[in-house]
């Protein structure tokens, strides 16, 4: 028996990279798997039913249950819909995985309002939208399990991603709000940070300085080798891991810190900006963070 044998998973986003390799092993571990997937561009432009019906289809063919649902987590109905096609098809659901996304990347100040509005609602809203329609059924029977993609662009930084990297760290702060008020209930929830070469990572440009090594990197990276870590905590192994947030690097899992106060410093006469600058300040700089960094100065050795 599989580690999630008898269960139902619905994986969003999983008709094709990592959302495609979670639904395959949750399925090989004996849920029945919600492949939910408009198949839309990734941009978040077009759709069709293609890449979720044929992840359903894989499946079925290995001899496991699946049922493809094209909605978009975007819409609050459609997230919906992936709970109920759950409940409708099997009987239940016990995990939801929030791996759907798009990118539209670009400078911060050229950014459109339309392209930070879609990637917030795909990304943030879509995680808001389908955990708040699972949550009542995992009321009910005592039980659920929520997984979340963040991304290192949220937790560290990138640039060119100032919509993906507030929806990737807001959805860092829905899950623990979630996992702090749902505890009662029985429901986990957490967060995973995943390096691996998907069709949104192949949109990294390949030039500036370092760029054509770090892309190397990821190529190294199979999307595979996120699923392990999501299937364990859909399961009821997880019981006990909740409000956590873990990185996936090839064959290395990461337990990322929460923000916590480093330095602080007390003046009780109270502080003025030049007292600020000239004795704060260099009290505090040396445990500054470098004002440019991103994932490849917090991980800078090869993938192992």
């Amino acid at each position: 028996m599989g580690i999630l044998e008898g269960k139902v998973v619905a994986v969003t986003g999983s008709g094709r990279g990592i959302g495609r390799e979670i639904a395959l092993l949750c399925a090989k571990e004996g849920a029945a798997v919600i492949v939910n997937d408009p198949g839309v561009g990734g941009g978040g432009e077009g759709g069709e039913a293609g890449p979720a019906e044929q992840t359903a289809s894989d499946i079925r063919d290995g001899g496991g249950k699946a049922h493809a649902n094209l909605a978009s987590v975007a819409d609050p109905a459609g997230a919906a819909s992936i709970i109920e096609d759950a409940v409708q098809q099997f009987g239940r659901i016990d995990a939801v995985v929030n791996n759907a996304g798009i990118l539209r990347d670009t400078i911060w100040h050229k950014m459109s309002h339309e392209d930070w509005k879609a990637v917030i609602d795909v990304h943030l809203h879509g995680c808001f939208n389908t955990s708040k329609a699972a949550t009542p059924y995992f009321k009910d029977q005592g039980s659920g399990r929520l997984v979340h993609f963040t991304s290192t662009s949220g937790l560290i930084g990138n640039i060119g991603q100032a919509n993906y990297s507030a929806a990737k760290l807001g959805i860092v702060g829905l899950s623990q709000s979630i996992a702090l008020d749902a505890a009662r209930y029985g429901v986990t929830s957490n967060c995973i940070a995943p390096f691996a070469w998907s069709r949104m990572t192949a949109s990294i440009p390949t030039t500036g300085e370092g760029a054509e090594e770090r892309v190397k990197r990821l190529q190294s990276m199979g999307a595979e080798k996120i699923a392990p870590l999501a299937a364990y905590l859909c399961s009821d192994a997880s019981a006990e891991v909740t409000n956590q947030i873990f990185a996936v690097r090839r064959n290395e899992i990461v337990l990322f810190s929460k923000p916590r106060p480093v330095r602080s410093m007390v003046k009780t006469e109270g502080w003025t900006a030049q007292a600020i600058a000239d004795e704060l300040v260099p009290a505090f700089k040396s445990d500054f963070a470098r004002g440019d960094e991103v994932s490849a100065h917090v991980f800078p050795y090869d993938p192992v």
